[in-house]
């Protein structure tokens, strides 16, 4: 009776919780079982483990196999466990030594010839045995993708012969040297947009100030070819940043090493459910808030969304973060996004064009405004209206100011406000709004006047006091003048999109 340990890591959220692969070999009749909440891949390990082990020579022991995987509370899912538990019946039938298995982890998907295929999650497992202090074996074709965790002793392996070979000494593993290619994003260039210089503002404010933007306005005004340029005058990620996304795209399965320190754009059909939004399953995996985390959320026809879906985006707008509950256990995940979206002003899209088209009646148009609740349209900082462009706008030729242009001023910008308090202003509290946008008696009497006038929220107060602020900070000043206030609310008084509704087409 012979008993193998090897560790591996588990998937909780961005988590990667230690688990022990005991595999038990004793007396009995031939069988293989796996316990340990085991979810449906991991059960099926028993079939690949057992060719891969005959594809690479090694016996597979005619006994009684009982493997379990620790701790027994902890759901195991996909296929990154097949490598550890055929590791841990070598050890334990005494094919491959097990002195330097307490070193080290290891995970990986067999394939029935014994190769390793690629998995998920492997920053987070790799960042998670670094900080025990082992090293860890993987498929070669996640190496480069684990390298990002600084200091990690990464061990890539091509098959299951290959690890055996390390663990006998035969053929040591090469240690990972290389590193994440970063490329130099490229995004489509400010300039190609024709006219609607307040809808360019607007976005230059959401980007230097980490603000969330409403854009609305006729079909063909430029609303997605704004909203597709707007990462292109983002400041450049930092690397802390560039981990953070990283591994919310790890866990996921959609991390590509070549998009390293690119801002994340995520832009989800209106067919998307709530689920597909915030992340859901069991186990639990990030939706599209949590992808979009520290880049841009795009969401256009915002009114074709579910009501109910669209109501999702309220907590993460307000706290970053996201938390699925399920019966048995809670995941949470990042998502500090930017919330780009736009929407037609009625149902057939030409409400206040030039050419007098619509035909919508006031009832039809109040019933489309309707499906965007008031309180997500109180977290949205900035509501933007684009015009339809009249020909002269169509056809000039002079191009617009360029991404770099704009990209530039936002960096400035956004670094006077980490110099100020750490953070870009969208993410500041209300309390240090207040204290950090400080308007003299002119400005206070204006923004009494846009309260009482507008109905403005205590929420909607503090995000004017917010987009005041960066308003001042791009112009370079370090108090917030009148014309800034003046600014911010104007974006807020065109947040009264019902108000439209009682106008005739």
């Amino acid at each position: 009776m012979s008993i193998g340990l090897v560790y591996s890591r588990g998937l909780a959220g961005l988590e990667a919780p230690l688990v022990r692969v005991e595999a038990h070999v004793g007396n009995g009749l031939p069988a293989f079982h796996i316990v340990g909440l085991p979810e449906t891949e991991v059960k099926e390990a028993r079939d690949r483990v057992r060719a891969a082990l005959e594809t690479a020579g090694y016996k597979f022991p005619q006994r009684r196999v009982t493997v379990n995987l620790a701790p027994a509370d902890l759901p195991k899912e996909s296929g990154r466990f097949d490598l550890p538990i055929a590791i841990g019946i070598l050890a334990a039938t005494g094919q491959v030594r097990s002195r330097e298995l307490g070193a080290l982890e290891f995970a990986g998907e067999l394939a029935l010839s014994g190769e390793l295929r690629p998995i998920r999650g492997a920053l987070a497992m790799t960042f998670n045995a670094h900080r025990d202090g082992r090293a860890f074996v993987i498929p070669g074709a996640v190496a480069a993708e684990a390298a990002l965790a600084k200091g990690a002793r990464i061990l890539p392996a091509r098959d299951l012969a290959e690890v055996c070979a390390h663990l006998d000494g035969r053929v040591a593993l090469a240690p990972w040297q290389g590193s994440a290619q970063r490329r130099e994003p490229r995004y489509p260039d400010l300039a190609d947009v024709r006219g609607q210089r307040p809808a360019r503002r607007a976005l230059e404010l959401a980007a230097a100030g980490g603000h969330s933007v409403l854009l609305w306005g006729p079909p063909g005004t430029g609303k997605t070819m704004l909203a597709m340029r707007f990462p292109g005058i983002l400041p450049p990620m930092g690397e802390e940043e560039a981990l953070e996304a990283a591994a919310v795209q790890s866990i996921a399965g959609s991390f590509a090493t070549e998009r390293f320190g690119v801002r994340p754009f995520r832009a989800p059909h209106h067919t998307a459910s709530a689920v597909a939004l915030v992340g859901g399953g069991s186990p639990p995996r990030p939706g599209e808030v949590s992808l979009a985390h520290l880049g841009v959320l795009f969401l256009d026809e915002l009114p074709e969304f579910s009501r109910s879906v669209l109501e999702v985006l309220r907590e993460p707008l307000e706290s970053g973060r996201i938390t699925i509950s399920r019966a048995a256990r809670q995941a949470d995940f990042p998502a500090r996004f930017q919330l780009v979206a736009a929407m037609n002003p009625c149902p057939c899209g030409y409400l206040g064009h030039y050419s007098g088209k619509c035909r919508c009646s006031p009832r039809q148009v109040a019933g489309y405004r309707e499906r965007i609740s008031g309180p997500l349209l109180d977290r949205i900082d900035l509501h933007v209206e684009l015009p339809a462009l009249r020909e002269e706008e169509l056809m000039a030729r002079e191009p617009g100011e360029s991404s770099q242009c704009v990209r530039a001023r936002v960096v400035a910008a956004r670094e006077a406000q980490l110099r100020r308090r750490g953070r870009a202003n969208g993410a500041l509290s209300g309390v240090e709004a207040e204290e950090a946008a400080r308007v003299d008696a002119e400005g206070r009497r204006l923004l009494r006047d846009a309260i009482a006038r507008l109905r403005l929220s205590a929420r909607a107060h503090h995000r004017v006091l917010k987009v005041a602020r960066t308003a001042a900070d791009l112009a370079g000043s370090e108090t917030v003048l009148a014309e800034h206030l003046a600014e911010a609310i104007a974006y807020r008084g065109a947040a009264a999109l019902p108000a439209l509704a009682g106008v005739t087409a």
